[in-house]
């Protein structure tokens, strides 16, 4: 078994991970990420694309910010569809300012990717068997297997940043942890389609027949959502019904703008809200999905999992410059 030392070991290389490791690497802190999947795998999922203030804040910060303000699409308010009428929510007047980005996490981690790799900070993607040890002592470390070979990995800390199924939250004992779970019953069923956005924000809509989301990925193509029961299945939404009763819950004058088109990407995705506390035991550190599940409803994902990363990163900072080990036990009281 070959032996390799590291400060900050980070379980998962989705945007969470990979922007708790840029940001480490910039401030002198080594990381090592361990991703289950291919780099192809993750660079193509497709996810949420609405970044709050936070988020952007943090990508800046991160140094990874240039594609994201050039291509992304600031938005000031979003629009509610109510009793057949649009009513404009002005973000940036009730937010001191803030507004929201919309760039596609694929986007987002496409630049971290790039970032870290010309960084030259080491991911090692398809690792397998990922298991962490000894949490609650000063030197935790994991074992996994890459390319045929077991590696034992030791390391300071450990940053749980792989998703709702992953090994980080499944290595602290139940009892440990309070768990908060609400399963909905219903869904959203997604498409992606290369059609122009129906309006130049997001529209939220209530309808007798269900909520429905009209989002966009760039000015070219759209992402628009409807609410079903939980067990429907893709084969009864075929494209055309799908545009046919979106169109039905969207006021009138909005839904003559609708510019349908294939479908790229469809799915059903069930909500689902889930909370565990604390999210940490010892030197192990949940973000992310890991710790939380949100439905889709404000896009809040991605950016609570940013929020996450920025306690956690600014932590070890203060940790590794100041000696401030008195700050790890505060980890999840602040998020």
């Amino acid at each position: 078994m070959k032996t390799l030392n590291t400060q900050v070991a980070i379980i998962g290389a989705g945007p969470s991970g990979l922007l708790l490791g840029q940001l480490l690497h910039n401030a002198g802190i080594q990381t090592l990420i361990l991703e289950r999947q291919s780099a192809d795998y993750v660079q193509g999922r497709i996810r949420a694309g609405v970044l709050e203030q936070g988020m952007v804040d943090l990508l800046r910060e991160a140094g990874v910010s240039r594609r994201m303000d050039a291509e992304g699409l600031v938005h000031d308010g979003f629009e509610l569809a109510l009793n057949g009428e649009l009513t404009h929510i002005d973000l940036k007047s009730l937010t001191d300012g803030q507004s929201v980005m919309i760039y596609g996490q694929t986007e987002v981690t496409r630049d971290l990717m790039a970032a870290r790799a010309a960084a030259g900070a080491v991911t090692l993607y398809e690792a397998s068997n990922v298991q962490p040890h000894d949490l609650k002592s000063e030197r935790p470390w994991l074992t996994f297997e890459h390319q045929g070979e077991t590696f034992r990995l030791e390391c300071n800390y450990i940053a749980g940043c792989d998703g709702f199924h992953g090994v980080a939250r499944q290595s602290i004992p139940a009892e440990s942890l309070n768990v908060f779970e609400r399963v909905y019953p219903f869904g959203w069923l997604g498409i992606l389609a290369d059609t122009p956005p129906i309006h130049a924000e997001l529209v939220y809509a209530k309808h007798a027949r269900g909520f429905a989301l009209c989002s966009m990925r760039s000015p070219t193509r759209s992402r628009y959502y409807l609410q079903v029961p939980v067990d429907e299945s893709l084969e009864e939404w075929p494209d055309e019904r799908f545009w046919d009763e979106l169109k039905r819950r969207l006021p009138g004058p909005l839904a003559q703008q609708l510019v349908t088109g294939p479908s790229i990407e469809k799915s059903i995705a069930p909500l689902r809200s889930f909370v565990v506390e604390p999210m940490q035991y010892g030197r192990l550190f949940l973000l992310g999905d890991a710790a939380h599940i949100v439905p889709p409803t404000g896009a809040k994902g991605l950016n609570l999992a940013a929020s996450d990363v920025s306690t956690l990163y600014r932590i070890l900072l203060k940790v590794y410059r100041e000696g401030r080990v008195d700050l790890l036990e505060k980890y999840s009281a602040i998020c």
